[in-house]
């Protein structure tokens, strides 16, 4: 993949994964209006580049006489590889074209003792997945709008910046046994921060304007739900919130969640290697 792919595969990473999204949609789980608004698009694209420039190498496109129709995009962060997007147009789909590819970008794991995949529903990105030897993690999200009567007083939650970052990565490691380094300078871009720490021990929670998490992890979990509160106080009344990726190892987060008033439903997997579900933790779709 080259600087100069990154708007194609926004294009087709946005129209696969609305095409998925009408396949998958119910009624719990309705099916967007459409694909990424240009905000979102622009935000894609700006993480697209953060990984070409620090993750070349896991970075591939596919393409024929009509142009780019898949790519796969992948990082490596010490010992722990990740694949952050992975799509093919349907109109390439069941050609063998998405398995050479998910082979081309694991290849950038080649020393990476862990291994790391937010997987949607589809059946075949599961099975995928799984033939290359990821343990499938059911997952559940939550969505709604918070209960305002039910969000407690939190103390020892305060605002992070940068000068943090050191705790952040020392946060991941005990974690999810890597940092994410480099990614935590970009996501403060897009994201408030929220931290704690304290003798009993420390967290973060990266939150988006909208008041969801976006990446949470913390050394307990008492100060991952203060945490996951705080974040969730930061949501307008008419906002909906959304907690996603979480596995059965994230209860804390289920209960914090139940007690917003929020909704649960299940939707793809986490899907490692090498590793338990890190806990307490909820990732990033992008980053993980």
């Amino acid at each position: 993949m080259l600087d100069t792919d990154v708007d194609d595969v926004e294009r087709v990473t946005a129209e696969s994964y609305y095409a998925l999204d009408l396949a998958t949609a119910s009624a719990h789980e309705p099916a967007p209006d459409g694909p990424r608004p240009p905000a979102r698009a622009e935000r894609w694209r700006q993480r697209a580049r953060h990984l070409l420039e620090h993750d070349a190498g896991g970075c591939w496109v596919a393409e024929d006489e009509v142009g780019i129709f898949g790519a796969a995009l992948s990082l490596r962060r010490e010992n722990l590889w990740a694949l952050s997007s992975y799509a093919v147009l349907p109109r390439a789909q069941s050609r063998g074209a998405g398995k050479a590819l998910l082979e081309t970008a694991l290849r950038y794991s080649e020393g990476c003792l862990r291994g790391m995949i937010f997987s949607s529903p589809d059946p075949r990105a599961a099975r995928r997945y799984r033939l290359a030897g990821f343990t499938l993690h059911p997952m559940m999200w939550a969505n709604g709008r918070v209960q305002r009567s039910a969000l407690p007083v939190v103390g020892g939650v305060r605002a992070g910046s940068d000068a943090d970052r050191d705790l952040l990565d020392s946060v991941d490691r005990q974690v999810r046994a890597s940092a994410h380094g480099v990614d935590h300078r970009f996501i403060g871009r897009e994201c408030a921060l929220l931290v704690f720490d304290q003798l009993t021990g420390s967290g973060y929670a990266y939150v988006d304007t909208g008041g969801s998490p976006y990446l949470l992890a913390a050394t307990n979990r008492k100060i991952a739900q203060r945490l996951l509160w705080s974040a969730l106080a930061m949501s307008s009344p008419a906002e909906q919130v959304v907690i996603a990726g979480l596995t059965a190892d994230q209860e804390w987060a289920v209960d914090v969640a139940l007690a917003a008033g929020l909704s649960l439903g299940s939707s793809g997997y986490l899907c490692l290697r090498h590793m338990r579900p890190p806990s307490p933790y909820i990732p990033s779709g992008h980053f993980l």
